[in-house]
């Protein structure tokens, strides 16, 4: 076989024609679109009524100038409080809904796109879909093309709801379309990062780890730029597609030109991406994978031991991000007050869901139950690997052994057990550390709030065990069914606050 015609060969002239043709775009858009006919409208949904949501509801809590003026000083002259949000430009209500889910929403658009791009890029690769779509008169640089056109398509659509929705409810239309084409064109920047980040790693796995890690890094970029509040490190926030984001000042001025930045900067590594995805092997990546060890270590001699073997850098993620998350709401908890100004709904609506007790440790209450919801889905994640390694047959090699079905399912259940105790305690040491330093009182809050927050973990193990019952009853049904569940829940916890 000649390099020309070998499937994974670097040389030959007609493999690189290939390797650059779009033949069959079309056909690969139709197939993608309907494999994602369900997933891609719930993200979009899903972020939408966050912005326009919130939108809504300030403009029933805060319908005075003096209740908008009290609650932005409070925003302003905290730190703490704009690291999480981004910097506030004017007190107006879309100006207000910019800093509540601005940056938020970037995110969620952010992750929106990654998934979907490495889904349909990296994912198919690995799996071997690629491969034989590539046998057929589909070019090389077909699916590509098409994770970046629907990622396109989607922020788009995502631009015209956001737009839509907060100008029907009587904000400024000028703010409304700057705000939708801030998030949308943020979202195309890390669709662009995914498109990079797929022709790196050689697993999707990897791949989603590289995107993810710029997306976070992005927000802590833009969270250390709009903590300098007046100046220091403000222009950070000129270093981060989500610091763009808050740049774009919608409702506050509309600064259009900056919407440059994140269209420019998306074409450029999208054609990075284009050119790297020439210079490899159809199944490689970039930077080749580091191979293991020819024997396996003595402590992975037992389902549970591999079981921690392929969590534990989730299970370290989620703890770090736990810390974090408890040590910056905790940070703010003395100033709750002043930060909600004169909105006694927003006052009420957290003392019901946290308790009838002081609004500071109602907000901490709450703070600890949102965290609760969080973890549950880091447990669910867990055990539902169950299901993609049986699905992918990786289990098979697992089970061939002496290890009885029984135990394989243990050892990852133990895991989720463990590790969302862990991950609750890292959220409750984060805020009782912020609260209790910030306060002079850390030797009692620190034990108070790991309390709280380990009060959450019966919860979190009933949840992750509905979804092994699922898989041992009914597994196909066990992820839509395992999720289901914890959605139930979120609702049920809304209902009662």
């Amino acid at each position: 076989m000649t390099a020309a015609a070998a499937p994974g060969a670097r040389g030959g002239t007609g493999l690189r024609a290939r390797a650059g043709s779009l033949a069959g775009s079309g056909v690969l858009a139709r197939l993608a679109a309907r494999r994602d006919r369900v997933m891609l409208p719930a993200w979009i949904y899903v972020v939408t009524i966050l912005v326009v949501s919130t939108g809504y509801s300030f403009k029933g809590l805060y319908k005075t100038p003096a209740s908008r003026a009290a609650i932005a000083a409070g925003i302003g002259h905290d730190a703490a409080t704009l690291a999480l949000g981004g910097p506030l430009y004017g007190t107006s209500i879309g100006a207000l809904t910019v800093y509540k889910v601005g940056a938020g929403s970037a995110l969620a658009a952010g992750l929106m796109s990654i998934f979907l791009v490495i889904r349909h890029t990296r994912a198919d690769e690995e799996a071997g879909r690629l491969e034989l779509v590539g046998s057929t008169a589909v070019g090389r640089g077909a699916p590509l093309a098409v994770g970046l056109l629907l990622a396109a398509l989607a922020n788009g659509v995502l631009a015209l709801l956001i737009f839509a929705g907060q100008a029907a409810i009587g904000l400024p239309a000028g703010g409304s379309a700057a705000l939708g084409l801030a998030i949308g064109s943020c979202g195309l920047c890390f669709a662009a990062v995914a498109a990079v980040a797929a022709q790196l790693s050689a697993t999707a796995r990897g791949a989603r780890g590289i995107a993810i890690g710029v997306l976070v890094a992005s927000y802590l970029v833009m969270s250390a730029g709009a903590a300098a509040r007046g100046g220091g490190l403000r222009w950070l926030l000129w270093l981060s597609p989500i610091g763009w984001v808050t740049q774009i000042r919608a409702y506050a001025g509309d600064d259009w030109p900056a919407l440059l930045l994140p269209v420019a900067a998306a074409a450029v590594v999208a054609a990075a991406a284009v050119a790297l995805a020439g210079r490899r092997d159809l199944g490689a990546g970039l930077v080749p994978p580091r191979p293991g060890p020819a024997r396996a270590a003595r402590s992975l001699r037992s389902p549970l031991a591999l079981a921690w073997r392929l969590q534990r850098a989730g299970l370290l993620a989620w703890t770090a991000g736990a810390l974090v998350y408890g040590a910056a709401f905790g940070s703010i908890a003395h100033n709750i007050g002043s930060l909600l100004g004169s909105g006694a709904h927003v006052k009420n609506a957290i003392t019901r869901l946290g308790g009838q007790s002081s609004l500071t440790d109602a907000y901490l209450a709450a703070t600890m139950s949102i965290v609760g919801l969080v973890v549950t889905g880091y447990a669910i994640s867990v055990v539902l690997r169950l299901r993609s390694d049986e699905t992918t047959q990786r289990a098979e090699p697992v089970l061939a052994t002496a290890t009885r079905r029984a135990s394989w399912g243990e050892s990852y259940l133990a895991v989720a057990a463990g590790g969302s105790a862990v991950v609750l305690a890292a959220a409750g040491l984060g805020s009782g550390l912020a609260y209790g330093l910030r306060g002079g009182g850390a030797g009692t809050e620190v034990p108070r709030l790991l309390g709280a927050a380990l009060a959450q973990w019966p919860a979190v193990v009933v949840l992750a065990g509905v979804a092994v019952l699922l898989f041992g009853l009914v597994p196909e049904f066990c992820v839509a069914g395992g999720w289901s569940a914890l959605g139930l829940a979120a609702l049920r916890r809304r209902d009662i606050g």
